[in-house]
């Protein structure tokens, strides 16, 4: 089978080529890939080429498929799998597997997020990372794999029992927690789920140093609900006051904060996060640097007397998807905060070698349609003069300006196809 995806060849080379997948072997999976939602790791894949971690070394000549917050449906089981799949079942794929440092969207030749058709290899599916998703939007799945990184942040998060040698895992359930530059898609996702897990903080206070972010979150993540699952939500803009640190320890009466996610690689940012930390408190440092010598200062008095300590996470683990997976699916969580665009499979090369200064949240990409990336607040202009656009403003209006089950079935069902000819490789 041909499929269209966009391979990774060295460093900012991206191309968006058709090519031909091989047959199936009798452990794997023959999949159709419909979303992708764009991620800044591979951003910096992107950039970084064969000198990042999960990029292979070969890619020049044997290029991969960039995209792993996907979600799709299975075409073809191989035999060893049929009495664990089907065809027409929809899936999502932890990426992030604990044997390997190799990951789909860098390792693979044959399968990754931004591509039509893909080939899931045995020992993936083998080992439980294949998850049957039963959700009716195809985007909601893509973005279990984002949340699934910010639950098992929380997660790793840990705290100590005073004379005992024993951590304890997780947030402090009605402790007080902070989220610092915490406004861009991740760091909305963590507080969505930090607002309506079972183990919430009685406290959360989010900073940005933008009010147009700041409005945006109090509007879609309001205070007022967040009371309602007992949780007191405070904003803040920390580039209003001269000791931002200070301020936020007065929320807390002084105290300081049991938990701190870190969601910029800012050396300032990770050290407000230290100067706010409380008594055996932690700070997680979730912000992916690409500069490998990235530092900043930490308080070595606090963590000797006052038992302060930092942890860091990349990704999520099986059951951080399964609990993204059950949490969108109860409607706990609202994945659809997240997104702020969409597009064709022809817009990811740019939209991901860009990412870093498109503004808004998640890009999602659909991967059989052909598209320019387009923000949600620019359907009804564009739909003055394009009933496709028309459409989706009216959809997306009518839903409070989100991202919907519906917008998605209209868009699949009116927008242009990919022309995958158009893409195949010059000899």
């Amino acid at each position: 089978m041909r499929t269209t995806g966009l391979r990774i060849y060295g460093k900012s080379d991206l191309r968006l080529e058709t090519f031909e997948l091989p047959p199936i072997k009798d452990d794997e999976l023959l999949v159709k890939l419909v979303t992708d939602s764009l991620c800044m790791s591979s951003y910096k894949a992107a950039i970084r080429g064969a000198d990042h971690k999960r990029v292979p070394d070969g890619v020049a000549g044997s290029p991969t498929v960039l995209g792993h917050e996907f979600c799709g449906e299975i075409v073809e089981v191989g035999d060893k799998q049929k009495g664990r799949f089907k065809q027409g079942q929809r899936f999502v794929i932890q990426t992030g597997m604990k044997e390997t440092y190799d990951a789909i969207g860098y390792s693979f030749h044959d399968m990754g997020g931004d591509m039509t058709y893909g080939v899931v290899p045995g020992f993936i599916v083998d080992r439980g990372y294949v998850l049957p998703y039963e959700g009716d939007a195809f985007f909601y799945g893509s973005l279990a794999e984002p949340l699934s990184c910010v639950i098992g942040a929380a997660h790793a998060n840990y705290h100590t029992i005073h004379g005992e040698y024993e951590h304890v895992m997780e947030i402090v359930k009605g402790g007080k927690a902070a989220a610092l530059a915490a406004l861009g898609p991740m760091g909305l996702a963590l507080l969505d789920y930090l607002i309506h897990c079972e183990h919430s903080p009685s406290l959360l206070v989010a900073t940005d140093i933008d009010d147009d972010r700041l409005e945006r979150a109090a509007r879609i993540l309001t205070p007022e609900d967040a009371a309602k699952n007992g949780v007191e939500l405070v904003y803040l803009n920390t580039g209003k006051f001269d000791g931002p640190a200070a301020e936020m320890r007065k929320l807390t009466g002084g105290e300081g904060f049991d938990d701190v996610f870190v969601f910029a690689p800012v050396s300032q940012v990770v050290e407000q996060g230290d100067a706010i930390l409380g008594y055996d408190g932690c700070l997680n440092f979730f912000a992916g640097p690409s500069d490998e010598g990235f530092d900043a200062k930490f308080n070595f008095y606090d963590v000797h007397y006052n038992a302060t300590h930092i942890t860091g996470t990349s990704g999520g683990n099986t059951n951080d998807m399964v609990e993204a997976l059950e949490l969108a699916t109860l409607e706990r969580t609202n994945p659809a905060i997240l997104v702020t665009h969409i597009g064709g499979l022809d817009s990811a090369k740019d939209a991901t070698l860009e990412l870093p200064s498109i503004p808004g949240g998640k890009k999602v990409i659909y991967n059989h349609i052909s598209l320019p990336l387009t923000a949600i607040e620019d359907f009804g202009g564009k739909g003055k003069d394009d009933p496709l656009f028309a459409g989706l403003a009216r959809i997306c209006g009518e839903a409070g300006g989100l991202w919907n089950a519906e917008a998605e079935r209209y868009l699949l069902a009116h927008a242009a196809p990919l022309d995958a000819d158009k893409y195949v490789p010059v000899e």
